[in-house]
């Protein structure tokens, strides 16, 4: 499925949401190195997400590299009614999510990196389980490729040519 790519825009007030850091320790003769790396998720609240890894030798300028990363890949997300369209399942690696969408009222019923995705991209009502690899990076990963593949009503009756209603009637 093609990825439905998003330019930023100026008037698009993009919130940066940290998800994990990683302490890197390189150990040379002269003695150790650390540096960090930061996974970054970016959203808008209504439907636009992206993610990025920053890496130095800071924490806080491995956030901004991180940040920096995650607007250059945005992706367009369907929301309906504060929740996900219909149930999906991705991979990514080892990671495996599941989402669902959920009553109004339900709440983000997700853990760790997947809570963070789905806050990021405006998901209010969601049941979610993450399987496999509880890797972060994956598991970011997973959500938005889970995300992303999501379509509403209205593109696949757009897409096919037919109503809206024939879409659900048959």
């Amino acid at each position: 499925m093609a990825m439905n790519k998003v330019k930023i825009n100026s008037d698009v007030e993009l919130k940066d949401r940290l998800v994990a850091i990683n302490r890197v320790t390189k150990v040379t003769k002269g003695g150790r190195t650390f540096t960090f790396a930061a996974i970054v998720v970016v959203g808008d609240g209504n439907g636009i997400i992206g993610w990025g890894l920053g890496k130095a030798g800071e924490v806080t300028a491995a956030i901004s590299k991180g940040v920096e990363a995650a607007k250059k890949n945005l992706v367009k997300v369907p929301i309906l009614k504060g929740t996900v369209p219909h149930e999906i399942e991705a991979t990514f690696g080892g990671a495996q999510v599941f989402l669902k969408p959920a009553a109004a009222g339900t709440g983000l019923v997700a853990g760790g990196a997947m809570r963070a995705v789905l806050e990021s991209v405006g998901v209010k009502d969601v049941l979610a389980k993450s399987k496999g690899s509880s890797n972060p990076h994956n598991l970011v990963k997973a959500t938005i490729v889970a995300l992303s593949q999501m379509r509403d009503a209205y593109t696949i009756a757009k897409t096919r040519g037919i109503s809206l209603d024939k879409v659900f009637r048959g």
